[in-house]
């Protein structure tokens, strides 16, 4: 099989698709030696580890006007969902919030060289205009408590939020449980059988 047919069986996207994600690993390969996007032990495994874990994010949503990714880094999962949805659904819009100013500004260039449209916003999350959003997403930012605050300040009335945790995240909702009420589903991640995606609604402080 090819690597692109290979590609298209795990990540279940369009040819059109992984050609905007070839287009988006080509020039997350030549920031990266400059400014750390990833770390250089993953670069590797960058498909299966960055790409195909934020395509199974953009999976657990659903239509929607309008997505607010946290944090987004080096585009994971926010970029990379913009990106499936380009062919999709381009009707949702994109709003990325990522407070270091070298990285807003790769976000930028991979969102023009993909030819993509979503917001850049080079702020801190809890500077930044509440967004209404409908689904907020944040992948490795902070602890779940942490979280709840920034989900909360930019979600909208009837959003959720998607947030990718590791083996750890039992702890993360207990812990998030003493000063936080909400409803969680735990979604099973298909890169990491100990990893979920929670899907978290109704939050508010105790």
């Amino acid at each position: 099989m090819s690597t692109q047919g290979s590609k298209l069986d795990s990540c279940d996207v369009s040819r059109e698709t992984i050609h905007r994600i070839e287009v988006f690993e080509r020039v997350l390969r030549k920031w990266n030696p400059r400014i750390n996007l990833v770390s250089a032990s993953s670069m590797n495994d960058l498909w299966s580890r960055h790409i195909l874990d934020s395509i199974q994010v953009y999976r657990c949503g659903g239509p929607v006007n309008h997505w607010v990714d946290m944090g987004t880094g080096g585009g994971f999962p926010g970029l990379i969902a913009a990106l499936v949805a380009a062919d999709e659904a381009p009707e949702v819009k994109f709003t990325l919030i990522e407070s270091d100013q070298r990285k807003a500004a790769f976000l930028r260039t991979a969102a023009r060289e993909t030819g993509i449209s979503c917001e850049i916003i080079a702020e801190r999350i809890e500077e930044v205009e509440p967004l209404s959003a409908d689904i907020v997403s944040a992948r490795a930012l902070t602890d779940l408590s942490g979280l709840l605050y920034f989900t909360e300040r930019h979600l909208g009335r009837d959003g959720f939020a998607l947030l990718p945790k590791g083996a750890t995240w039992k702890s993360e909702v207990a812990a998030a449980q003493e000063t936080w009420r909400f409803r969680y589903d735990p979604i099973t991640s298909v890169t990491d059988p100990q990893a979920v995606i929670l899907k978290i609604e109704g939050a508010s402080l105790v």
